[in-house]
């Protein structure tokens, strides 16, 4: 799995591009063993809420390739355990809409692994992912964070997601 953002500090014209294995760290190998109750607490609908990370004026986040972090906010996603299937669709009325199925798992390190597929596209043809990590899980909320590098500096963006039923 390949990861990549984009980001772009408009206040000075700064490029910064960020991309890494799914291992997240040449360290530490990326477990295959799931976290099957974090997964199942998650089933269902919710709403990416919010996106939220440091220099949020100045730095523009492309998220999982698709569009601008703040163009996920309202993005609605279905999780199903049983089987890592799901859909997410982004809804802003100021932003491209788009709508994907994905496939996707949370490993007993707490990384929650993201396959955004084509349509009529089967998930072991789809080289490239993303890892994000799983954080503050209850039953009606949960975040996704990312890692971005801007200047050289590691930092979040924190998805926040709220259930949706």
């Amino acid at each position: 799995m390949k990861k990549s953002i984009f980001i772009c500090l408009i206040a000075v014209m700064f490029f910064a591009c960020k991309s890494a294995s799914s291992t997240a760290s040449t360290e530490t190998p990326l477990s295959k063993k799931l976290d099957r109750p974090t997964q199942v607490a998650l089933k269902g609908n919710w709403v990416l809420t919010n996106v939220t990370y440091p220099g949020s004026d100045y730095i523009k986040v492309n998220s999982f390739d698709i569009a601008d972090s703040k163009c996920f906010i309202g993005s609605t996603w279905s999780f199903i355990s049983n089987n890592n299937k799901g859909t997410m669709a982004l809804t802003s009325p100021s932003c491209t809409g788009f709508s994907s199925p994905i496939v996707w798992s949370i490993n007993n390190q707490g990384m929650f692994i993201l396959k955004i597929l084509d349509a009529g596209e089967k998930a072991k043809k789809v080289r490239d992912g993303y890892l994000l990590k799983v954080a503050g899980v209850t039953e009606t909320s949960f975040q996704l964070i990312d890692n971005i590098n801007v200047g050289g500096q590691t930092k979040d963006v924190v998805y926040q997601f709220q259930r949706a039923n």
